[in-house]
């Protein structure tokens, strides 16, 4: 039997106070920070929130971009801000991380970064839709586990425009496609804004993810988005459906 084609149509960015995603992918990297800031601060009284596409991306000079702009929040001077983007091949380890969950032999393309974010071990790499919320919590609600299930119930919804069913697991943190993770959540929090984010799996090579114990659990598998659809899509696609359900979560 030949399977059905099924052609999912990107969506198309738009640009400005509005919403919609913002594509700086082609920018050099020295620049996000300021064309990023201008945005975010000359139009944060018109929208809450603006989503910025960053392209594939190293991870160090982007936490130092977190950084730089969780500052900025935290301070007032933008409004809130949210990074999506691919990362080239790490392994982060979480401040709860345990050394033996990255596993002997794992790829030696990968880059290995102890961060400062919460959780275990986990994968960016190629493939994968990551996301950074920089958001002021005291501008919505100061709770951590309204915005984690608030993040999770993000990607869920856009899970659902794609026909597929997402769901939570008691006791565990991100979303699953029946026992398979599909995406991996860890933050940071400090003067009640937020750092780091998410990852959803599009279509990460298995090789990374066979390297680790994700995010320190052992009895479930790990999927890729792509596995469980018709038609192939990208990292930008991906982007373009998590982009408006993330706004109207919060407030934009």
């Amino acid at each position: 039997m030949v399977a059905e084609t099924v052609s999912i149509e990107p969506v198309t960015p738009s640009i400005g106070p509005a919403g919609g995603l913002i594509d700086l992918s082609t920018m050099d990297r020295e620049q996000l920070f300021t064309s990023i800031s201008k945005i975010a601060g000359s139009h944060k009284g018109d929208s809450p929130v603006h989503c910025f596409y960053i392209g594939r991306q190293p991870y160090g000079p982007i936490w130092q971009l977190q950084k730089a702009l969780h500052q900025a929040r935290a301070a007032g001077d933008i409004g809130d801000v949210v990074l999506l983007l691919e990362h080239e091949p790490v392994y982060t380890l979480g401040k709860n991380a345990r050394a033996d969950h990255l596993l002997p032999g794992y790829p030696s393309d990968a880059e290995v970064i102890a961060t400062d974010r919460g959780g275990d071990i986990t994968f960016h790499g190629p493939g994968q839709l990551v996301g950074y919320p920089i958001v002021d919590l005291r501008d919505h609600r100061q709770s951590v586990t309204w915005y984690m299930r608030g993040l999770e119930g993000v990607l869920i919804r856009a899970l659902a425009t794609y026909g597929v069913a997402g769901s939570r697991k008691p006791g565990l943190t991100g979303v699953w496609i029946d026992d398979l993770k599909v995406a991996a959540l860890g933050i940071r929090l400090a003067k009640w804004t937020t750092m780091h984010g998410f990852a959803l799996n599009i279509a990460v090579d298995h090789k990374y993810l066979a390297g680790m114990v994700p995010c320190g659990i052992d009895q479930f598998g790990v999927a890729n988005l792509n596995e469980h659809l018709p038609a192939t899509i990208t990292t930008y696609e991906a982007a373009s459906r998590v982009e408006p359900v993330l706004r109207a979560f919060l407030g934009g």
